[in-house]
């Protein structure tokens, strides 16, 4: 999750577009291959579309710090030389830029070869894993549906051997958000100190009387549509974070860093939150899939939605565009009354636009879905926020709370 600075912008790249070498239940990027139905056989991202991307990327960035962020589908399966070449382009075209860059991966085809890539270039790695193996194979398994936890940890154990640093990246749906404890200490007994956990929350078409069950999730905007089944209930997410808490504030503050955590103690400060789903307004993070289509967001990947092709439109023309901005500020001006009076929206600001399809508690529509979860959240975590932040104001550490406590 990114927040991009006013004038620039950030994009995920998706090399592969929705191609992956898994076949995760509830994965709402596979689906995208509707969009982009000759992706069956042709879904590579050419050189020329790397290299225009690249190009346009780094002029659209006012800043001297330019990250690259690539994702999937799988982008492992666009192979090591692929990626060597966008590395080298990077450094062709950065000027006197600073080039980093991260990965987000299933972990599966990770190697030594990997390895050695992601060390000569300081790649930041994200690992795709829902907990240990019992949780996380439930839904993450491959296309002839076997399980895939020991291929993402022999990934990781490749990571380790080359002194590599990895995050984790954890989708919390309802099974796993039934053992907070477990996912926790899993994730951190295998290595990991930057923690990122994303709520499942998706839905379906109703299914009508005597026809198939074919999944069909829906539109952010859809009215008519249930809550698929593994998704998290909301209340049962908020439990979920405040029991990690629980430990992590007795026991990791300043040594493991949650995303949720992190985010909220910015805010008490003072501070922009860092992550797109609690700041202000959102916009100018854009997806960008292997042909050069560009579109508002990652979870807004929708005919409706899409920005250009870079191949017509330069990126920066894109940012800069009427269609950007107001995407961007519809999420503070479409805020329910709930969430406008509510003591918690300098921490939230109403979350991610695509889980506003609830009513609220006073009968208002586009009310966030996660809505009770997050205030159970910020009314469990209140007083150590706070102590928290006096410790910052006196230029001290936030760790000084596990003393205390």
């Amino acid at each position: 999750m990114f927040v991009p600075t006013i004038s620039g912008c950030h994009v995920m790249a998706k090399p592969t577009s929705s191609i992956c070498n898994l076949d995760c239940e509830y994965c709402f990027y596979l689906e995208k291959e509707k969009l982009y139905p000759e992706n069956m056989t042709n879904w590579k991202m050419d050189r020329q579309t790397l290299k225009l991307y690249i190009q346009q990327y780094i002029e659209a960035q006012p800043g001297h710090d330019i990250q690259f962020a690539w994702q999937g589908g799988e982008p492992t399966l666009m192979g090591v030389e692929f990626f060597q070449q966008a590395m080298e382009l990077c450094l062709q075209y950065a000027g006197n830029r600073n080039i980093t860059h991260s990965f987000q991966t299933n972990g599966i085809l990770l190697n030594d070869q990997w390895c050695v890539l992601f060390k000569k270039y300081n790649v930041l790695v994200g690992v795709s894993i829902d907990g240990p193996e019992d949780l996380h194979d439930i839904y993450r398994v491959t296309r002839s549906k076997k399980p895939t936890h020991a291929k993402v940890m022999k990934g990781i154990n490749y990571l380790k051997k080359h002194k590599i640093e990895f995050n984790t990246l954890t989708v919390v749906h309802e099974l796993n958000a039934q053992h907070p404890e477990q996912v926790y200490q899993f994730l951190k007994q295998i290595g990991s100190t930057f923690l990122q956990f994303i709520p499942l929350v998706e839905r379906k078409l109703p299914k009508e009387e005597g026809q198939a069950q074919l999944l069909t999730l829906v539109h952010p905007g859809q009215r008519q549509a249930e809550i698929t089944p593994w998704s998290v209930p909301s209340l049962h997410f908020g439990e979920f974070l405040n029991r990690i808490f629980d430990i992590w504030v007795k026991k990791d503050v300043g040594l493991i860093f949650v995303n949720m955590f992190d985010s909220t103690l910015a805010t008490w400060c003072g501070y922009p939150s860092g992550s797109c789903v609690t700041a202000p307004t959102c916009g100018h993070a854009f997806a960008l899939e292997s042909n050069g289509d560009m579109y508002q967001c990652d979870h807004f990947v929708y005919p409706e939605y899409k920005l250009g092709n870079i191949h017509q439109v330069t990126i920066n023309e894109m940012n800069q565009s009427a269609a950007v901005k107001k995407f961007g500020q519809d999420k503070s001006e479409f805020l329910s009354v709930d969430c406008q009076q509510c003591t918690y929206k300098f921490a939230c600001h109403g979350g991610c636009p695509k889980h506003r399809f609830s009513i609220s508690p006073l009968g208002f529509p586009h009310h966030n879905y996660l809505c009770a979860g997050y205030k159970q959240f910020f009314k469990h975590t209140e007083p150590y926020m706070k102590l928290m932040k006096s410790f910052i104001d006196k230029n001290q550490s936030p760790a000084n709370i596990m003393a205390m406590i």
